[in-house]
């Protein structure tokens, strides 16, 4: 058996693996295919109607195709040689070249997460919510403060236990 572009001692190597360590292998392929980040690489240069090479599955080689659809997880392209159509993986894409008539796209840096509450932020007194595990919000009044949890008063006649870290503190107008 002989796939093009594949190095022999490979191939062998695949051979003479048990089936176990085949499967093992074919699910950390699926894992680092499904990889956004290479999802990405593949369609930032890519648009619709543009001519792009891809592996046809059945022998192996390459072929071209015109973007007729971009999903989320797949392209659906337009063999030019049989006029059929393909949904394949990002992954079975060759990356087009980037546009050299496109300017360089900015990088902005991504904004510091937002710190999240502690016990200091609080105190006795003062009006928070939070949301419940309905996602229901929930506005109340700091009764007591523990080490890692404040006591929230409701008003209804109930009582929660919240950490921190869930707790935003409301502003009233």
């Amino acid at each position: 058996m002989s796939a093009p572009g594949i190095d022999p001692r490979v191939l062998d190597a695949l051979q003479s693996a048990s089936s176990l360590e085949l499967f093992q292998l074919s699910t950390l392929i699926e894992r680092l295919l499904a990889d956004p980040r290479r999802i990405i690489a593949v369609r930032k240069d890519m648009h619709l109607g543009q001519t792009v090479r891809f592996v046809d599955w059945r022998d192996g080689s390459l072929r071209e195709g015109k973007v007729v659809a971009m999903r989320e997880a797949q392209v659906t392209l337009q063999d030019l040689r049989e006029r059929k159509e393909w949904k394949l993986p990002y992954a079975a894409i060759e990356p087009p070249p980037p546009d050299p008539a496109a300017p360089p796209q900015a990088v902005e840096p991504e904004p510091p997460a937002p710190t999240r509450p502690t016990r200091n932020d609080f105190r006795c007194g003062e009006k928070v919510a939070f949301e419940d595990k309905y996602l229901q919000t929930v506005v109340g009044i700091i009764v007591r403060i523990n080490s890692r949890t404040a006591t929230i008063d409701p008003g209804d006649g109930s009582h929660w236990r919240v950490g921190f870290a869930l707790l935003r503190h409301v502003l009233d107008v």
